[in-house]
């Protein structure tokens, strides 16, 4: 227990005393993101407020440096930790300047006065999530994106060992969700301060997590464990129980259902050149076969998701005779041929001699 910097020690969170989740095992290193995900109500928000003592913990503990969080005063609390929540912030007449300088009240006297020091850290934090330029500006005047590195750079001015933050992305464009993840990441790096979090996105969860907590919402917590671990297998389909569609996990992205019915269109594709195809057929609802792809190729993940027949070599073999009869068959026997490629190798011979079939068959 002691290798760990935060850890929540047989945690047990809920509300009105009935527990939502048991016995939350999970422990944190110092310079290490750990990001809660799972389903909407399965209960991440619950867990982060039972942490930051905005709910009473039901059973457990949570310990910092081996020493209760809980039995902390709030001051050392908030020298230690420093929270980042989704609610709106609605103060009267504060500048941004304003509540970045809130996060040095921990270490201001009694008449909260800041010290030319603190006016630097407040200066400092601001350059470094690039806010600047809003010190000035009403708080409630700016966008949803600039209230969101406004307040990191409070989080930062607090100068805390560990962060938490809860769906820190929530309301960002994507330019403003990769800008705000950049600097934590940089900041966990040069600062070696823990952080915990909760995402929805699945793909940015999988990129910027050292490790990744699934809350399942059945009282438990589902798995613990590197973004490799998690995002393998269909594990993320029966964490989310996803019915329409799929996840790929290699790239980070959902696609919706596939097409039912007997292919219309055949796709001729190769190494990503047929995706934009298949999602669009998809888009119009006409069912259509894809092939022949290896399956190593980058776009056969995609094609198994989306298409209602794949014709299918294995990685790094030859096309077989059979594997080739089948294409000829399920080409024929569409009304129009697509062909995504503009020059074909050696080994895609078979898929040029389909373009020339379907071209002599009138279907390209």
């Amino acid at each position: 227990m002691g290798e760990y910097y935060f850890h929540l020690d047989q945690l047990t969170v809920g509300y009105n005393g009935k527990p939502l989740i048991d016995q939350i095992q999970v422990g944190i290193h110092k310079g290490e993101i750990v990001t809660l995900i799972g389903p909407n109500g399965s209960g991440k928000s619950t867990i982060l407020k039972s942490i930051t003592r905005q709910l009473k913990i039901l059973g457990g503990k949570v310990l910092y440096e081996e020493n209760d969080l809980h039995k902390l005063s709030y001051k050392e609390l908030s020298t230690r930790m420093a929270v980042v929540l989704t609610e709106r912030m609605r103060p009267e007449l504060m500048t941004c300047h304003d509540i970045v300088a809130t996060g040095r009240y921990p270490y201001t006297g009694r008449l909260g006065i800041l010290s030319r020091e603190d006016e630097n850290k407040v200066d400092e934090a601001m350059r470094i999530v690039h806010a600047e330029e809003l010190g000035s500006r009403d708080f409630n005047a700016i966008s949803d994106g600039q209230r969101q590195r406004v307040l990191l750079a409070r989080a930062i001015c607090q100068e805390p060992q560990v962060i938490v933050l809860d769906e820190p992305t929530a309301f960002l464009d994507i330019r403003h969700k990769l800008e705000l993840l950049y600097l934590l990441k940089n900041m966990v790096r040069e600062k070696k301060v823990a952080v915990l979090m909760s995402l929805h996105e699945l793909d940015l969860a999988q990129k910027i997590s050292d490790h990744i907590i699934c809350v399942k919402g059945d009282n438990s917590i589902g798995r613990f464990g590197t973004p490799e671990e998690i995002f393998s297998g269909d594990y993320i389909k029966e964490l989310f129980q996803i019915e329409k569609g799929t996840y790929l996990t290699d790239y980070g992205s959902v696609e919706l259902e596939a097409v039912k019915g007997e292919p219309k269109v055949f796709v001729i594709g190769g190494n990503g050149s047929g995706i934009p195809v298949y999602r669009k057929l998809q888009r119009q609802g006409i069912p259509f076969a894809a092939g022949i792809l290896w399956e190593n190729d980058r776009e056969y993940p995609v094609a198994e998701a989306l298409a209602s027949v794949v014709i299918r070599e294995k990685a790094f073999e030859s096309v077989s005779d059979a594997t080739f009869e089948t294409a000829v068959k399920v080409l024929k026997n569409c009304e129009k041929v697509i062909c995504c490629m503009e020059n074909f190798g050696t080994y895609q011979e078979p898929c040029r001699q389909l373009w020339k079939i379907a071209k002599d068959l009138g279907k390209i």
